[in-house]
């Protein structure tokens, strides 16, 4: 089985072809830059295959796909600025990454007959109310560019193709590329007080986790919507903060213990800083997973602790 995949230069991409690697699959990675772009971590992925492509250019897209002749694709490659993609100088090209770059490679994919994995988002959801969004709802309606054109991406696969698995995820972390959890620790160092928001719900994704996950279902036909997150319960970025601080205050980390650092919750309104405007429902239902099969994630709280020991903190 040969699998491209894109985006190798981001957090998904990096841990699939890792995840490939390690169960011995021909995994192919590309991205916009000329060469492999991604931490240099000493992992699989750094020695695997490479090819440029550029998503947004159907004759590259046709060029590559190809060439490489792949049995699936997993499109991890997205234009991800939530607040960037609401300037109106990105607007276009986030459209065209996130949107018409889908198109392009659905196209391949039909004419290939190959199956496809396509990243997706609860964005395209519209973030209210307390109930999680069920993985086959159709009630639509994103607040803000990135979840339209994320939605567009989506619609051009399920359009197009008949063996797709549409995979939406939320609140990412992994060790190659910036995150929330670095961003916190980063903050946590120089400061005594950080405020964080208490009203937008939802459960973080490893990618480590979820590159094992999207492995398992490319060697499947069962094919259709999947909603895939670590387990753990729903929960806010304040909860979140707390239990960043206190696992690395737990290993020894004495600058992020309470009796330095407190972390104060406010609403989104109070917080006031974004361009886009976030979701405050976030909640995924994961339970297409297990009944069809697949291996739910460990809990986020599990998968924290492992992170925190992966990273340099």
């Amino acid at each position: 089985m040969k699998v491209l995949v894109t985006g190798v230069g981001g957090q998904l991409g990096h841990d699939v072809m890792n995840e490939l690697a390690k169960r011995g699959y021909e995994g192919v990675g590309s991205d916009i830059k000329e060469v492999y772009s991604g931490i240099q971590d000493g992992t699989a992925v750094t020695k695997m295959p490479y090819i440029p492509m550029d998503i947004t250019d159907a004759e590259s897209v046709e060029r590559v796909m190809k060439e490489v002749e792949p049995d699936v694709m997993i499109h991890c490659a997205a234009w991800t600025a939530v607040d960037a993609a609401e300037d109106e100088d990105k607007k276009e090209l986030v459209k065209a990454i996130n949107a018409d770059g889908t198109r392009n490679i659905a196209k391949m994919c039909k004419e290939l007959d190959c199956k496809i994995v396509y990243l997706s988002t609860d964005y395209v959801f519209d973030g209210q109310g307390t109930e999680p969004w069920l993985p086959d709802c159709k009630d639509y309606a994103p607040l803000n560019v990135y979840g339209e054109t994320k939605l567009e991406g989506e619609l051009a696969v399920s359009e197009l193709l008949d063996k797709y698995f549409i995979v939406r995820i939320a609140w990412v972390f992994g060790k190659n590329g910036k995150n929330f959890i670095k961003t916190m620790l980063n903050l946590g160092k120089t400061h005594d007080k950080i405020t964080v928001v208490n009203d937008q719900i939802g459960t973080p994704t490893y990618t480590f986790d979820l590159a094992r996950l999207l492995v398992d279902m490319i060697l499947t036909d069962k094919y259709g919507y999947y909603h895939a997150t670590n387990e753990g319960g729903y929960i806010s970025w304040y909860d979140f903060t707390k239990e960043i601080f206190r696992q690395a205050a737990e290993l020894g980390y004495s600058e992020y213990g309470e009796d330095r650092l407190s972390v104060v919750p406010v609403t989104t309104a109070e917080y006031g800083v974004s361009k886009a405007a976030r979701p405050f429902n976030s909640r995924l239902d994961r339970s297409k997973l297990e009944e069809n099969g697949f291996t739910p994630l460990p809990t986020w709280q599990d998968a924290l602790a492992r992170y925190i020991r992966e990273i340099e903190l």
